[in-house]
């Protein structure tokens, strides 16, 4: 079963192309370094009534607001280590992830490793 890095956090809409620039610019360095699959999907539907807690609620999203939910696909937990560190030593993820320079505000972003438990 694979490993998941996952991402969630709130993101003005204006910048939404400063964002993607970025993500784009991640989502290469992190296949270069061995993740299997990365991912990025921005908020389309986030106020769906059912049983839970909306995005919008869960991230106290705010007027001109979207959410950002993202993955980084891996073989094993240690193989998410290795390539986290590889990534995390790449000179060019430093240059691009300055948190004062960063469309988003890195305070409510929050992200966790998950272990599969079903995969279809």
């Amino acid at each position: 079963m694979n490993y998941v890095d996952g991402y969630v956090l709130p993101l003005p809409k204006k910048k939404l192309n400063a964002y993607r620039a970025i993500a784009k610019k991640a989502a290469k360095i992190w296949r270069e370094h061995g993740a299997l699959s990365y991912c990025e999907a921005v908020g389309d539907d986030l106020d769906v009534k059912w049983c839970g807690a909306p995005f919008t609620k869960l991230l106290k999203l705010k007027r001109g607001e979207t959410a950002i939910f993202a993955w980084i696909v891996y073989k094993s937990r240690a193989h998410r280590d290795r390539v986290n560190a590889k990534v995390m030593n790449d000179p060019r993820l430093k240059d691009m992830c300055n948190p004062n320079a960063m469309p988003f505000d890195f305070a409510r972003m929050t992200m966790g490793g998950f272990k599969a438990i079903v995969e279809a």
